[in-house]
């Protein structure tokens, strides 16, 4: 069985999708009305830059949506469609939408409009400067929880990002994150690195952006994914749109459980991953957790066609 999956932030790229909008009308459609969603060019911003513009947690999220949709909306075009080729879906923090609006459950535009919010609202619940993420390398899940409770100190310091068995990003507040850091190194962190974000994602502190979500999306329509949606919150499948929309709340604050959610899709019966837009990071994390899963991914015409004609072998 095959899943399809959903980069995050930080697979972002200046010209991601570009050749997927020349070579596909229905890909150029999709960054046509996500700039109509959104009243803004966004597409000359992930097309031409500057960098720092895309990097803007506001305009990454979106963007990154809009280039998993057009790689998608580019297989529809060969023929391979997410019902008829996938038993799962799911996506890394902000992938998490993409997964949703590839399996029908929000359509283009709210996805976009809720993900520009989503990224506003994130970078404004902390003071710049105040929060701080780290990844340590080497450690699991538990040793970096350990980890983060020895370096919190009555401040916020928590694991953020459970991507591999040697993976984990930690999320709080600045000097927390720091203590974390050299703290790790005592514990067997093989590294322990300060990520270049603007704010402390996936933590407690980030809690009035919940609050923001879960307005928006209380007044957001969600229907049942075509597949079953492999959340971050519960690393388990959900079909239930309500269910589904209360996840995308805790989310926020939740740690992101994607080493737990590539292990129960193998348990299920998947066998492959089919990584959908920007960058290449779900798919050394998957070989990561699993070895006995095949990784691609599809992010450019040729590789669109790659998987088309694999499919239809």
């Amino acid at each position: 069985m095959r899943a399809f999956i959903f980069p995050g932030q930080g697979a972002q790229t200046v010209g991601m999708g570009q050749a997927l909008a020349e070579a596909y009308p229905a890909a150029k459609a999709v960054f046509d009305e996500v700039d109509a969603a959104l009243g803004t060019a966004l597409s000359k911003i992930v097309w031409e830059g500057p960098e720092d513009a895309l990097t803007l947690t506001e305009n990454a999220q979106p963007a990154l949506m809009a280039t998993s949709i057009a790689a998608l909306r580019a297989l529809e075009a060969e023929g391979v469609t997410l019902a008829g080729s996938a038993g799962f879906v799911a996506g890394h923090s902000l992938g998490e939408y993409s997964a949703l609006t590839a399996a029908g459950s929000l359509t283009l535009a709210d996805a976009a409009r809720l993900l520009k919010l989503r990224g506003q609202a994130m970078q404004a619940a902390t003071p710049v400067g105040t929060g701080a993420m780290a990844a340590l390398l080497g450690l699991d899940y538990e040793k970096a929880a350990v980890v983060a409770a020895e370096a919190a100190e009555g401040e916020c310091c928590q694991a953020a990002n459970d991507n591999d068995p040697a993976q984990v990003v930690v999320s709080g507040h600045r000097a927390a994150v720091e203590r974390a850091v050299m703290i790790a190194k005592e514990h067997g962190a093989r590294r322990a690195v300060l990520l270049p974000v603007s704010a402390p994602f996936h933590c407690a502190l980030m809690q009035p952006a919940a609050e923001a979500m879960a307005e928006a999306l209380a007044a957001t329509e969600i229907r049942a994914p075509a597949v079953p949606l492999v959340a971050n919150v519960s690393a388990g499948a959900e079909t239930d749109p309500d269910r589904i929309r209360a996840l995308l709340v805790e989310q926020v604050t939740h740690r992101v459980r994607w080493r737990e959610s590539v292990l129960a899709m193998a348990a299920a019966g998947v066998d492959e991953t089919v990584e959908i837009g920007a960058g290449k990071a779900l798919s050394g994390m998957v070989r990561r957790i699993d070895k006995k899963i095949a990784a691609s991914n599809v992010g450019t015409p040729d590789e669109v066609r790659k998987l088309a004609e694999a499919l239809a072998g």
